[in-house]
């Protein structure tokens, strides 16, 4: 791992588990109207417009000199790419556009050079803004790491840099304070928030013997840690590494343009320059150098240049109006091929807010007491279960009588006096549930955390606390059932709850109990079966996100660094949108086959009517720019919302797309 990763910097031990989202990766980056790398793109659409400007007002010489600074502006942000990719033997759209503006300048026409300057540049500018800001989006993961760590020693407590934490080292970690590294619990009890690397639901109970992951947070009671891992290499700096390395696969991929150019590159140079040495071998040169530049024209990318990305803006453009963003094109072209999609489950397929759905109480006990005794307890607590239970007693109507004496029992429960008797509430495991035992079994299949409430040392009844699914999990993977599309759960929760939400939602194959590492390797499966797609909103999903074909980060609530790994996030929270993105994208997808393989017939009939001379310099730039407007004008299609996605923003009012 890289000395950054130990970097200080990221705040205090005892910040809101909510970090990453009060430090934007987008504030490290200026806007776009201030990034010195758009300057030379806007900088030639300016002067290309004030030479078209004066071309039609008849001024020649000036037209010409301002657009061959617009050329020279637009063509400073590839041509030199281009030209250090030939010295190492590689070939792609750069150098295809590098041959298109020179061609057309050796043939006069200046102005065509810097247009597809301009373009090109600017598309090829903003990609590189994008994947620079995904890039940033690991420094969110590090933001979960505290500054400083307390080490219990001989002599007594000493605080260091929390990056100079070793192995075997004995945190002392306070109530609300993060865990500076992995390690095992060896003094003390407490509930510790995992939901950051592991994606537990709900806080766990911890005692000594119990490990805890870097980047967790402790509950109420204080705990003595023994390390397990140095400060710079644990579970969540290795989280940052597997984002890396598939941001870094991904970067390899070569978009559907390049693969076309390949081929097409060195066939166009090689007959080129055949017809020129034709000319010298029958006596004739300049008539056939001048139809060998005819052919280099006639066989230039213009319009292959523009059928990609023309669709691909538009498409996004208009994902973007019905709550989908889409960060690249690449990302565009993977979603339209997605058959394998798997959720995350909390906050992804569930709300991610613990609700009391059953209470179940002895004969003499009615349901309204049994939460009016639990919320008094709870009702200074800051447990999750704690908020979801004086939530449902007030939602009873009951009035919450007064708790006196309330202790706190660190990772098992809470005692106190009631009107004079004596009140336990907690786990199941503190508490005898004597008879309720099959109860207790039933409530816990069906994914519920069960909390038992004992009066005058006699239980009273069990309280159900569960995440409930989205009200429209079930319908979504209908959907994407419908358009043939495989659905899985990867989650880091316990088997029984995932089962119980994955039965709800009408997922079969479910993956529980998974760490980071292993939803990346299981996403990793999924991509040698077909292409992929991980939808999830935490910092435990960064990874898979990463990994997958194309990442679906849930962008309302979700975690920054889910956000900035993924490859699309959702403005609005409807899981529906999913399907809707994968058919919106399919759409583009075909949009875009058809304008390449217009751009390409337009190349396959130009060239052998160049090279025989049956068509001059003027009929090929007239063909040219025809098929471009055809091409513009098909892939503005793209911009089409789908009606489904028109449907669903008047029926939920949520979306981004009824607010456009």
């Amino acid at each position: 791992m890289s000395a950054a990763c130990c970097a200080p910097g990221t705040p205090d031990a005892s910040a809101d588990t909510d970090v990453a989202d009060d430090i934007s990766p987008s504030a490290l980056r200026p806007p776009w109207w201030r990034d010195p790398a758009l300057l030379p793109s806007l900088a030639s659409g300016v002067l290309l417009a004030a030479g078209f400007g004066a071309e039609v007002g008849g001024a020649s010489v000036p037209a010409v000199v301002l657009q061959t600074a617009a050329l020279l502006a637009g063509a400073w942000t590839f041509v030199p790419g281009a030209v250090r990719a030939l010295w190492r033997g590689r070939l792609g759209v750069n150098l295809l556009m590098t041959i298109a503006a020179i061609g057309a300048v050796l043939l006069g026409h200046v102005g065509e050079a810097a247009a597809l300057a301009f373009l090109f540049s600017l598309a090829e500018t903003l990609e590189d803004r994008a994947m620079d800001r995904a890039k940033e989006g690991l420094r969110a993961l590090l933001t979960l790491m505290p500054d400083t760590a307390r080490l219990s020693k001989l002599s007594g407590e000493v605080t260091i840099p929390a990056a100079e934490v070793r192995e075997l080292d004995i945190l002392v970690v306070g109530a609300g304070q993060r865990i500076a590294t992995d390690g095992v619990v060896v003094e003390g009890r407490s509930s510790v928030d995992t939901s950051a690397v592991t994606g537990e639901s709900i806080p766990v109970d911890v005692a000594p013997g119990v490990p805890v992951p870097a980047g967790s947070v402790n509950g109420a009671g204080t705990l003595h840690v023994e390390a397990t891992a140095d400060g710079c290499d644990n579970s969540l700096t290795q989280i940052v590494q597997l984002v890396e390395q598939a941001h870094a696969r991904k970067g390899e991929r070569a978009r559907l343009a390049d693969r076309i150019a390949r081929p097409l590159v060195p066939a166009v140079l090689i007959v080129a320059g055949l017809v020129a040495l034709y000319g010298v071998f029958v006596g004739d040169p300049l008539l056939w150098v001048e139809r060998a530049l005819v052919v280099l024209v006639a066989a230039s990318p213009c319009a292959l240049a523009i059928a990609v990305p023309v669709t691909v803006i538009s498409a996004i453009g208009s994902a973007s109006r019905f709550g989908v963003v889409i960060k690249t094109g690449d990302a565009f072209e993977q979603l339209g091929t997605v058959r394998h999609v798997a959720f995350d489950k909390t906050g992804t397929l569930t709300r991610n807010e613990p609700s009391v759905v059953e209470v179940c109480t002895v004969p003499t006990v009615p349901h309204e007491d049994a939460l009016a005794f639990a919320g008094a307890l709870e009702a200074t607590s800051t447990h999750p279960l704690a908020q979801a239970i004086v939530a449902a007693g007030a939602q009873g109507g009951a009035s919450t009588p007064a708790a006196t004496d309330v202790v706190e029992h660190a990772g098992e429960g809470v005692t106190g006096l009631i009107g004079g008797r004596r009140v336990r509430v907690g786990s199941t495991r503190w508490i005898p549930v004597g008879a309720f035992e099959d109860e207790v079994e039933r409530m816990s299949g069906l994914g519920m955390t069960v909390v038992a409430v004992e009066v005058q040392e006699r239980l009273a009844g069990l309280i159900g606390v569960r995440d409930e699914l989205r009200p429209e999990a079930a319908e979504t993977v209908a959907m994407l059932r419908a358009q043939g599309v495989e659905v899985v759960m990867l989650t880091g929760d316990n088997p029984r709850t995932a089962g119980a939400v994955a039965s709800g939602a009408g997922i079969a194959d479910v993956r529980a109990s998974l760490r980071p590492a292993d939803k990346a390797a299981a996403i990793d499966e999924l991509s040698v079966r077909g292409p992929s797609a991980m939808v999830g909103d935490g910092i435990n999903d960064a990874p898979a996100l990463a990994s997958a074909t194309v990442g679906l980060a849930m962008g309302v609530r979700g975690a920054a660094a889910a956000v900035e790994s993924a490859d699309a996030a959702f403005i609005g929270h409807d899981l529906r949108l999913i399907p809707l993105a994968l058919a919106h994208a399919r759409r583009g997808r075909r949009i875009m086959t058809v304008n390449i393989a217009l751009a390409l017939a337009i190349i396959v009939v130009l060239f052998p009517l160049a090279l025989f001379g049956m068509v001059g310099l003027a009929g090929v730039v007239l063909v040219h720019e025809i098929a471009e407007v055809i091409v513009i004008l098909n892939g503005v299609r793209a911009a089409r919302r789908p009606a489904a996605a028109r449907r669903l923003a008047a029926s939920t009012g949520e979306l981004h797309a009824a607010r456009v």
